[in-house]
């Protein structure tokens, strides 16, 4: 009980304390603690998210919704903030500029935590034309070269899914899963046709004189004939989806967004992260050499470690490798 009247004294004497300071900073500079932000952040991660701790912390009703309005009430949501915080606009041109830009992406990626929930939540339905001509599709972009024999097949396996009929494997993301799937496959072609291709037939190497040390003979024995470990293509997919959607819904994923989306980020934006996501797992994986596919979500974690290390960084962005994403990139 002492322990916690002291956190509890000591949260608000930092937060008397913290309002005292800016109080004390907008006086001498002239700016309040909006004004600081965007004049002295340059554009990106940095600043958007500095706007929008600073709004939501505000003890100002007006400022802590500013950041849930819809996209169409910004403009105004402006005007009230530039009002209440008694700044001329005439004189603040950027400001209302730069705030406007913050906002977009602030509130659009929140519609797009709807947006991708919305997805996972509706079921794949094999009664719908549109989810099947979307199933179909897939492995007419995976597999151009060898025709669908039937809609219920064996051949799904051949693209890892794990029965004869995929509608059952998307249970976990619905159609967010499908949907991903057959953006990399449609978009990011040559690249899903060479992970698939390399899931199916893991290229083999010799086990160096070192990792022979460190291994028994059965081991050494399995990790010589097995080299590489592959992996169900599909369901790996729908794995990595269900990672992705961890990362956005986290807000993790705010780093990358509010660098490469000069605006709202979309539903495109996401489903480009998880064609990186996917390339960037393919390699994670055949680096990690692990013995067999039981270690496969010992690898998943370590991977999502490392892709949460790479987003503390405020000025990070995931680079894609593939071209539909370098004009925003660029930006």
């Amino acid at each position: 009980f002492a322990r916690m009247f002291v956190q509890v004294c000591l949260y608000f004497y930092c937060k008397f304390l913290w309002r005292c300071l800016k109080f004390v900073v907008r006086k001498l500079t002239g700016q309040c603690e909006l004004q600081r932000i965007c004049y002295n952040t340059k554009p990106g991660a940095a600043r958007t998210m500095k706007i929008e701790a600073s709004l939501k912390g505000s003890k100002s009703k007006r400022l802590q919704t500013s950041v849930n309005v819809h996209p169409d009430a910004i403009e105004k949501t402006i005007d009230d903030i530039m009002e209440l915080k008694r700044i001329n606009p005439d004189i603040n041109p950027q400001l209302g500029v730069s705030l406007q830009a913050c906002l977009l992406q602030i509130v659009g990626y929140r519609n797009l935590i709807a947006e991708v929930e919305k997805l996972r939540r509706e079921p794949y339905d094999s009664e719908n034309p549109q989810h099947e001509e979307m199933l179909l599709k897939l492995w007419k972009c995976l597999k151009p070269n060898s025709p669908l024999k039937a809609r219920i097949s064996k051949q799904w396996c051949e693209i890892g899914f794990q029965g004869d009929d995929p509608k059952t494997d998307f249970r976990g993301m619905g159609l967010l899963g499908l949907y991903n799937l057959v953006y990399f496959a449609e978009w990011d072609t040559e690249i899903a046709q060479q992970v698939l291709t390399d899931s199916l037939h893991p290229k083999y190497r010799e086990v160096t004189k070192k990792e022979l040390s460190q291994l028994s003979k059965a081991e050494w024995e399995k990790k010589k004939f097995d080299k590489a470990i592959g992996y169900s293509f599909a369901i790996v997919g729908i794995n990595i989806t269900d990672l992705a959607y961890n990362l956005l819904v986290s807000g993790a994923l705010k780093t990358h967004f509010y660098n490469v989306a000069p605006e709202a980020p979309t539903l495109t934006h996401f489903q480009q992260t998880f064609c990186y996501l996917m390339h960037e797992f393919h390699k994670f994986w055949i680096d990690e050499d692990p013995l067999d596919i039981m270690e496969f979500n010992r690898v998943r974690e370590k991977f999502y470690k490392r892709i949460l290390r790479q987003l503390q960084n405020p000025e990070m962005a995931l680079c894609p490798h593939f071209a539909a994403s370098e004009s925003l990139i660029n930006m």
